[in-house]
């Protein structure tokens, strides 16, 4: 029978531990085909959340506490996966808060997903059947919508709309393949980044609706802009989507700057110059996006290489090529040729790029 491990970090949860150690322990026992344990990982809380774990183990043998230093919520759950898979022999780890903000209820449904083929199961509240509190003050929901929005984008993985909620199920491999590399991450933000290592590393993702309720009892540990910060701090760093843009910037500027120059100071005719400053953006291009933005799949190393790719990088890039010539051409017949700089701008930002990125992905720079 396949082990699962329910892992419930604390710190001054006197209040909520008892009513949420009691549900979960009652659900996971109604699961088939499961061995569930429960563990609580406790940042030596000055309340009595310990006491009351310890009072509760004396019913329950599958009711475990590991008692820590107050080192953030990343390193409790690194804390409590080692754990878990050492002594508790686990094949499915769970992510769940123990301020009654989760649903016990859902558990089922995890395992469901996992033993239809998912490696890493997210609990959503943005697909249909999940939710967030209707009483959350408006800035509240912004910051969780435009939070996951930008961490989508950010990443480009449009897919997967629930990447901050600390609700989810994991098989042991994919904690097992990252947790030296988490050890770094000690807030919240440790949540965002197991999930992208874990879709890097070829993990299937699945998601499950899940309502999401307010806690009752006792004070949320996040600090909000502290988060923020961090998050904002991992997607630029990691996100190969926005190495993409800031190379598609310099390539901006190189194909602008030979455009005013031809089109300014030569005088060439507008589709001239700008051919000759768009080809030019793609030679720069194509050697950053392959040294810097794509560094982890770069083309292997040999001119017969290079030429070969850099036949279809200028193939996928005549499209932009074909859009941009026709779309500048046309605006400035349409709306006045004074303003071919403002068409540009808006047909790069709003069609080449991501049009160039995703062609590039599947074509160019294909996963190894």
């Amino acid at each position: 029978m396949r082990k699962a491990v329910v892992v419930l970090p604390t710190y001054n949860e006197a209040k909520n531990i008892t009513e949420m150690l009691q549900k979960t322990l009652n659900v996971i026992a109604t699961v088939q085909g499961w061995s569930i344990d429960v563990l609580v990982v406790d940042s030596k809380s000055p309340d009595d959340t310990a006491q009351k774990v310890q009072a509760l183990q004396k019913k329950h043998k599958n009711l475990f506490l590991l008692q820590t230093e107050k080192e953030g919520l990343g390193k409790a759950y690194i804390n409590g996966f080692t754990y878990a898979l050492q002594k508790l022999n686990a094949f499915v780890l769970f992510e769940m808060d123990s301020d009654l903000s989760h649903n016990p209820q859902d558990i089922p449904l995890f395992l469901k997903k996992i033993e239809e083929g998912a490696d890493f199961v997210v609990g959503s509240r943005y697909i249909p059947g999940g939710s967030i509190p209707k009483d959350w003050a408006f800035h509240r929901k912004l910051f969780s919508v435009l939070a996951n929005l930008i961490i989508r984008f950010g990443f480009m993985r449009l897919s997967v709309t629930e990447w901050t909620n600390g609700f989810r199920a994991i098989k042991a491999w994919v904690v097992k393949k990252h947790l030296r590399e988490m050890r770094g991450y000690t807030g919240y933000v440790f949540q965002v980044a197991l999930l992208d290592k874990a879709i890097n590393s070829g993990a299937r993702v699945a998601e499950i609706p899940v309502k999401f309720t307010d806690r009752v009892e006792g004070v949320s540990k996040i600090n909000s802009w502290e988060y923020i910060y961090q998050t904002l701090k991992y997607v630029f760093l990691h996100s190969s989507f926005v190495k993409f843009v800031i190379v598609g910037l310099i390539g901006f500027g190189v194909d602008f700057g030979l455009s005013f120059v031809g089109i300014e100071l030569l005088k060439m005719p507008i589709w001239k110059a700008t051919l000759a400053s768009t080809e030019t953006a793609i030679v720069s291009n194509f050697v950053l996006n392959n040294f810097w933005t794509f560094s982890h799949k770069k083309i292997d190393h040999g001119l017969q290489s290079y030429a070969w790719n850099f036949a279809k990088f200028n193939l996928v890039s005549s499209g932009s090529i074909v859009i941009q010539t026709l779309g500048v051409q046309f605006a400035s017949h349409a709306f006045g040729q004074n303003l071919w700089w403002l068409y540009k701008i808006l047909i790069i930002a709003f069609i080449i790029i991501p049009y160039s990125y995703v062609l590039y992905n599947k074509i160019i720079w294909k996963k190894k």
